[in-house]
């Protein structure tokens, strides 16, 4: 039996003096990471060497040519900044399994004290990586960035945390779910507790039901195995939604503290009732089962649709329903809240449950708040249209998700990460569905998934359908 490594708890300096990359080949690396580092570097956040760690036969000069094709695509304009990047950029070939590659790490390593490893690989290979780190003595004043999923239940996701806390201390253990680093999902805290006419109509005597939509135009795209292994109910509504539903649906924190905010968010996941089979719809869009890697009886959900209760005081009887899916009509992340019609109508028209008061929260892939109302028509009847007025645009230059996240990681700043106590709780209330759950529905490619899904929502008004190109 393996012999467990203890973490040393140590004093981390503020600011790591390297950053390990393990999985620097694969593609989160070429869209993501290389931007990001490329960003930091421009922004003078970044000025320590980058080791690539990976599997692959290459070099580091062939590591060089993929950061310079990716940052062409994107950034092709400050030479200067991609020179500054590419010396900074190192490779190490080896089998996560050997301790040989851990070795050659720690050789090109040199005299860097306090490295951040970023684990952006399989999360299968999570805890033999850690585990090869803290044998080989790279964990020691060092930190982890793991990226989502957190295992693929509760069970794992406990075994995953009592793996990084046998090698990293608590405060060293950063979980990526980049959601959490979008502008928009931070102006979703902020927008709530900054604004004192929300307090008063945001409970469940105003508000009527509150939807959260992630959609996505593409399909798999040759990411079948990795599909297999998680679904959309893994990949994307357990980890992005139900943050999202967190940031809405918490109490007040007492101070600006964000260990207040974290704790906050775990309450509402521990009020979340567990998922019944009969609160979720899933569908699998048809051709997902010529994917490579995809069994040709593949019962797997590229598409799910739940509605959920958060059984608090604030919250109950409110339902919340949130839905996400592949090779649906447009790409968008947007939530609305809809508020509860006039208690008398008036003027005939304005009562109308689809068309009642709404806070919409547009995230991507644009940024802007707007607010549902009806406003009367020009002339003697009081008839009436419904308007949308808009809160707020994105701002042009904004730092990226992974630019923010990975400089907050390097500088210990835990803040806009993920904690083991939310992310237990969250699982808690999916697991129940996760085996137990009806077949997998089969939809066309270009429509808004099974049209089962509606019925899960028609006694509150209906789906709202991001707009494509919005």
């Amino acid at each position: 039996m393996e012999t467990e490594i203890l973490a040393t708890v140590a004093e981390v300096p503020v600011t790591s003096d390297a950053l390990v990359v393990f999985g620097i080949t694969g593609d989160l690396a070429s869209k993501h990471i290389f931007p990001a580092l490329y960003a930091m570097c421009k922004r003078g956040t970044l000025d320590v060497p980058v080791i690539g760690v990976a599997t692959s036969d290459w070099g580091s000069e062939q590591l060089r040519g993929r950061v310079t094709e990716s940052i062409g695509r994107e950034h092709p304009d400050d030479r200067g900044v991609l020179d500054r990047l590419l010396a900074l950029m190192h490779y190490v070939r080896g089998d996560y399994r050997d301790t040989a590659t851990f070795d050659a790490l720690k050789h090109v390593l040199g005299d860097a004290k306090r490295p951040a490893h970023y684990l952006a690989i399989p999360p299968s290979l999570f805890p033999t990586v850690i585990q090869g780190l803290a044998r080989a003595g790279l964990a020691f004043n060092a930190r982890v960035i793991v990226e989502k999923p957190f295992g693929r239940d509760l069970a794992s996701a406990r075994e995953l945390h009592r793996v990084a806390l046998a090698a990293f201390a608590e405060d060293a253990i950063f979980r990526i779910d980049h959601f959490l680093g979008k502008e928009a999902i931070m102006n979703l805290l902020y927008f709530r507790f900054a604004n004192s006419f929300f307090e008063p109509i945001w409970n469940r005597d105003h508000v009527a039901s509150v939807q959260v939509t992630l959609a996505e135009e593409f399909g798999v795209e040759g990411r079948g195995a990795f599909y297999e292994s998680a679904g959309c109910l893994r990949d994307v509504v357990q980890n992005h939604l139900f943050q999202i539903v967190a940031l809405l649906a918490m109490e007040p924190p007492a101070t600006r503290d964000f260990e207040s905010v974290h704790r906050h968010k775990a309450d509402v996941f521990a009020a979340m009732r567990t998922l019944r089979p009969d609160d979720l719809v899933r569908g699998q869009y048809l051709g997902y089962r010529d994917e490579a890697h995809v069994p040709i009886d593949s019962d797997v959900e590229t598409y799910c649709a739940l509605r959920l209760h958060v059984d608090s005081w604030r919250w109950g009887g409110v339902p919340w329903y949130l839905r996400s899916g592949k090779c649906l009509p447009a790409n968008g992340c947007e939530v609305v809240v809809r508020l509860k019609a006039p208690p008398q109508n008036l003027f005939g028209d304005a009562g109308i449950r689809e068309e009642a008061n709404y806070l919409r929260f547009h995230i991507s892939p644009r940024s802007s708040i707007a607010l549902g109302v009806r406003v009367k028509r020009a002339g003697k009847e009081f008839s009436g249209e419904q308007r949308e007025f808009s809160l707020l645009e994105e701002v042009a230059g904004e730092q990226t998700a992974y630019e923010r996240l990975l400089t907050d990681a390097m500088n210990g700043d835990g803040a806009l990460f993920a904690h083991e106590a939310a992310i237990e709780a969250a699982w808690a209330v999916v697991e129940p569905v996760l085996v137990e759950h009806a077949p997998a529905i089969v939809y066309d490619p270009g429509t808004w998934g099974p049209p089962a899904a509606n019925h899960l929502i028609a006694a509150d008004g209906g789906w709202h359908n991001p707009a494509p190109g919005a």
